[in-house]
């Protein structure tokens, strides 16, 4: 079988596309007709979503552009690149912490007013330089919030150049805490990472809890001097906390990806157009990790980085399997059990996940007969609190 992912929007990295698999076709046909989407920032909100469509990957963490809800309710699977930018986030995280603690923003604007020869200026500059004297980061405390794909790389390479690292995150899972130096130490209470720091860094998601995380509450108990970095979310920022702050001599430097008329020509705010995850490197992990994913579920049916669906794994040993979306209501999978058993069809594994309203059933069949399995399927797409239906032939044993 032949399977027909569409781009949609700019900036698709060509070279991942390339590397596409056998049996995957890439814009070949329409939208309409197309089973997966690729996409970065392009807007689906007011999109008419085609019966056809059955994956959308995001080549990129964030997906506020993808209505997950309505395509969970539709049997749309949205996947995302979690960590796939996360290494250029942390290089420019890194970079900005220098930058900021060097004064190179000032220094620059000073050095680029003076005005004469080059002797004159080599002149004003032993004289002038002085006033622009910074600091070392090694030795200082780094406080990090957010302890995820890109906090949990900044806290361990800051703690590589010397800095004595602490780190934030109620929600930090397994897979990130392995991930994590042990010379990192981590604080259950978010206050310490403000009253403790000398620079501190924000890696969280935008969420009711993180909101305007950066605010003069929090602000008010750091050391003088701090220098602060949010290179995650706008919506953590209390931009005017921020500059009440600069302007208490609390904060030092502040460092961010989004952009603010609040901030413009600020001596002390370096703004860059949200530039973290764009490098070239960035943008072919971002694509790969979202064709790869899609790639899995359009042939195996397995959901792996899906942001509206749960992780569901299971190795295909079955002539066939059957894939269901269906609401997250009690006794669907004794309902399915029964379908199965009155096509006389046996049962080789079955896992059965939820999330939210919806959850998500694999269904391995010991069974080439293909007229009961249609009927089975026919079962199915006819069950009220069934969304989605797919046979998947397991080719190596049909």
């Amino acid at each position: 079988m032949t399977y027909h992912i569409k781009t949609i929007g700019n900036n698709i990295d060509q070279i991942a596309l390339d590397e596409i698999g056998e049996g995957f076709l890439v814009n070949q046909v329409s939208e309409a007709e197309s089973d997966a989407f690729i996409c970065r920032a392009q807007p689906f909100h007011d999109y008419e979503f085609s019966k056809a469509l059955l994956a959308i990957g995001r080549a990129g963490a964030g997906f506020n552009n993808i209505p997950i809800e309505k395509c969970a309710s539709k049997g749309i699977v949205v996947f995302n690149a979690p960590g796939g930018n996360a290494n250029a986030v942390k290089e420019l995280v890194l970079s900005m912490m220098i930058f900021g603690t060097r004064n190179l923003k000032p220094a620059n604007k000073w050095l680029t007013g003076q005005k004469g020869d080059d002797n004159t200026i080599d002149g004003a500059v032993e004289h002038g330089k002085k006033a622009f004297s910074g600091s070392e980061i090694s030795g200082k405390t780094l406080g990090v919030i957010g302890l995820g794909n890109i906090g949990s790389k900044v806290a361990n390479d800051a703690q590589r150049l010397g800095m004595r690292v602490i780190g934030y995150d109620p929600y930090l899972s397994i897979e990130h805490a392995w991930n994590l130096s042990h010379h990192v130490k981590r604080v259950n209470d978010l206050a310490e990472i403000f009253e403790k720091a000398d620079y501190i860094t924000v890696h969280t998601p935008a969420t009711d809890e993180t909101t305007k995380m950066l605010n003069w509450k929090n602000l008010s108990k750091c050391k003088k001097g701090v220098i602060l970095l949010n290179y995650a979310r706008d919506e953590i920022t209390d931009k005017e906390a921020v500059l009440k702050a600069i302007d208490e001599g609390i904060v030092r430097f502040f460092g961010t990806d989004f952009g603010s008329e609040k901030f413009y020509h600020h001596p002390q705010v370096f703004l860059t157009p949200h530039l973290g995850g764009s490098t070239a490197e960035a943008s072919l992990n971002c694509t790969r990790m979202a064709l790869d994913s899609v790639q899995t579920y359009l042939k195996t049916g397995e959901i792996i980085n899906s942001v509206n669906f749960p992780r569901v794994l299971q190795e295909l040993n079955t002539p066939y399997r059957v894939t269901l979306i269906n609401k997250n209501v009690p006794n669907v999978v004794a309902q399915i059990s029964l379908a199965v058993a009155a096509e006389n069809i046996n049962i080789a594994n079955i896992v059965n996940r939820g999330q939210g309203d919806y959850a998500y059933t694999l269904l391995d069949l010991d069974e080439k007969d293909e007229g009961k399995l249609a009927a089975l399927v026919s079962r199915f797409e006819a069950a009220d609190n069934i969304i989605r239906v797919r046979l998947i032939e397991n080719q190596s044993l049909v």
